[in-house]
């Protein structure tokens, strides 16, 4: 479903409610991470219980949700803008997200201090990267750029022998590429690559040739979806069940059958594998299909987020970190923990003694913060939709 608005580009409806989908969603995690326990595996099948593990699976479905939108929704861009206006426009937004991850987030969002002890290469960081690489393929065909993107999801896993620590001088470039690892580590300063470029660069070239389904007739489009969506899935099942390739951590029989199944689904997100983005894009292009035409009612009030995700993703973070200042003082009468540079096994803040929240009050947080945030995104859909100032369009 496509709605023109006056003096703005052409907007997919069905792909701003998935994308705001994924930002509710990505909020569970981040206040998982900011109240739940930290350093504890909520994907370990061996420490793990079923409501934590799949409060942390659920939120797999987000990054690859975040770079599939990036491409489609670059390519969609097309409509008022020429191949050099894009890629202009990737490569500037591109630099400005690695800007606000590394500098403006790290310091004003995550962790409220300016020592830049601890810096993790994340999400942003990696989005950033990924446009810049798309701003030098928009030029070429569409089915160049969804051949190299079949190649770094499907091909990168081959890779997986390859340590950083066997590459030299080397290892830090290896680290930000494939391998997670520190990029500098001097015993004063860390700086841990989280977000490794190469399949998630292969994801956003994969939507942005996606994005030329919206130029189909809707029932073409539709079956695409539905059988690329179900191709997908199906093929995580089979890949999966056989242990033979596509992911580096196989499962096994655990003590139930349950956990058997939390095995079978607790594929490798970092980087993430073949069958990890398997696993979570194929439900995503069935979601896509799904809503292509309509959806249920219930779902609307996910477009305010969908259509303005940055300014979503900046406020949320703000938002949970002051909440835990608030209950910090609360409980100890002290704050200082909040302000602390964190281990990066533990981020994104230093936790007092027996900090962690029972999961229903992580949840019960999460509501508040959602609901919290719905007037401000849909006052700031409203400024974007009214105003065409090119500075509105890095938010």
């Amino acid at each position: 479903m496509a709605t023109r608005v006056a003096g703005a580009r052409p907007r997919v409806d069905a792909v701003d409610l998935l994308r705001g989908v994924i930002m509710i969603v990505m909020a569970l995690d981040h206040t998982r991470d900011y109240f739940g326990a930290a350093g504890i595996d909520p994907t370990n099948p061996a420490t793990t219980t079923v409501p934590l593990f799949f409060t942390r699976w659920i939120t797999h479905f987000c990054a690859p949700g975040f770079f599939l939108l990036t491409g489609l929704g670059a390519r969609l861009s097309l409509t008022r803008k020429t191949p050099g206006e894009l890629a202009r426009f990737l490569a500037t937004r591109g630099l400005w997200l690695i800007v606000l991850d590394l500098v403006v987030l790290r310091c004003l969002g995550w962790q409220f201090n300016f020592d830049f002890r601890v810096t993790l290469l994340s999400v942003l960081w990696a989005l950033g990267w990924a446009m810049l690489v798309l701003a030098l393929l928009v030029r070429l065909p569409t089915g160049a750029i969804a051949s190299f993107a079949a190649v770094l999801i499907a091909g990168h896993n081959l890779l997986d022998g390859v340590r950083a620590q066997d590459l030299g001088a080397l290892a830090p470039l290896w680290s930000v590429l494939h391998a997670p690892g520190f990029v500098l580590n001097d015993g004063t300063h860390a700086v841990f690559a989280a977000y490794q470029l190469i399949p998630w660069i292969g994801v956003t070239a994969g939507g942005y040739a996606l994005g030329t389904l919206y130029g189909w007739e809707p029932e073409r489009r539709r079956r695409f979806l539905l059988r690329l969506g179900g191709g997908l899935v199906l093929g995580f099942l089979l890949l999966r069940w056989a242990n033979w390739y596509g992911d580096p951590r196989p499962w096994s029989a655990q003590h139930s059958p349950g956990f058997t199944l939390l095995a079978f689904l607790n594929t490798t997100k970092y980087p993430p594998s073949l069958l990890f983005l398997a696993m979570t894009l194929g439900p995503l292009l069935l979601f896509l299909r799904a809503v292509d035409r309509s959806w249920p009612g219930w779902l609307r009030p996910a477009l305010p987020y969908g259509k303005v995700p940055l300014f979503y993703y900046v406020l949320h973070v703000v938002l949970l970190h002051l909440i835990a200042i608030a209950l910090c003082a609360a409980r100890f009468g002290a704050v200082h923990w909040m302000f602390e540079s964190p281990t990066v096994d533990k981020f994104p803040v230093t936790q007092p003694p027996g900090w962690p929240l029972a999961l229903p009050l992580v949840y019960l947080i999460w509501l508040g913060v959602v609901v919290t945030l719905y007037p401000l995104c849909r006052w700031f859909s409203g400024v974007k939709q009214r105003h065409r100032a090119v500075w509105l369009s890095y938010l």
